[in-house]
């Protein structure tokens, strides 16, 4: 079984051909996080939300894959419940900000952005979050964009309670991870990919796969080459 997490401003329903790829050979589970979708009435930090996964998600072991937002969510589950999981996915993840005061300066951001999106509506504001230039390569795709969450006050709530900010440094942490993990980022997105090497050299048994051509969401410009890529390091 393959349980995915979405991004942030994503939901259970976005990713749409990459899960329907992976469904072909795999169970596949989704789940909407706290602030988004059917669960955008729901606040939670990191730890907390990996402990509402863990109490609605299956007992035997399963393969765990995340993006982005999904991808820190992902990582804070396997470091708190490794039992639960045969197998990590990473897509454009990250362990942190290793600096408090760094993390202080994001806190501000997101609560600056998070002011910004309930002034603004979800409507200009997904239009604005998609114009960044690590998205600038992503399809048009009409259900993409309806999949995407509308709940102004619960993605506010999202980046106060879970953003990048808030997270604690896990650099040091994720060595304590056993499960065979793949770490994946798009060639375009250089941030990412330099998170993505930092992850792989920290995990023990892990690898790290940069997506030719594509930049933060890999799996939504290049489903097919993603999915044969999780397929290949987890086949059924």
């Amino acid at each position: 079984m393959l349980v995915w997490l979405h991004g942030f401003t994503q939901t259970r329903d976005s990713s749409h051909v990459f899960l329907s790829i992976l469904a072909g050979t795999h169970d596949v589970v989704t789940i909407d996080l706290p602030g988004h979708g059917r669960n955008a009435s729901t606040s939670a930090s990191l730890p907390e939300t990996a402990d509402l996964l863990a109490d609605v998600l299956p007992v035997a072991p399963f393969v765990l894959g995340g993006y982005s937002f999904g991808g820190r969510v992902a990582l804070h589950l396997a470091l708190a419940h490794p039992e639960r999981l045969s197998g990590l996915v990473l897509l454009s993840a990250t362990a942190g900000l290793r600096e408090e005061d760094e993390r202080a300066a994001r806190r501000a951001r997101d609560e600056a952005l998070a002011d910004h999106l309930e002034e603004v509506g979800t409507d200009v504001f997904l239009s604005e979050w998609l114009a960044q230039p690590m998205f600038a390569t992503l399809p048009d795709d009409p259900r993409e964009r309806a999949a995407r969450s509308v709940d102004a006050s619960g993605l506010a709530n999202s980046l106060r309670h879970s953003g990048t900010g808030t997270q604690r440094w896990l650099g040091e942490d994720v060595a304590g991870l056993a499960m065979p993990t793949l770490v994946l980022a798009g060639a375009t997105d250089e941030k990412f990919v330099l998170e993505g090497r930092r992850l792989a050299d920290a995990i023990p048994r892990s690898s790290l796969v940069v997506v030719d051509g594509v930049g933060h969401a890999a799996h939504v410009e290049a489903p097919d080459a993603v999915a044969t890529l999780v397929r290949e390091f987890y086949p059924q």
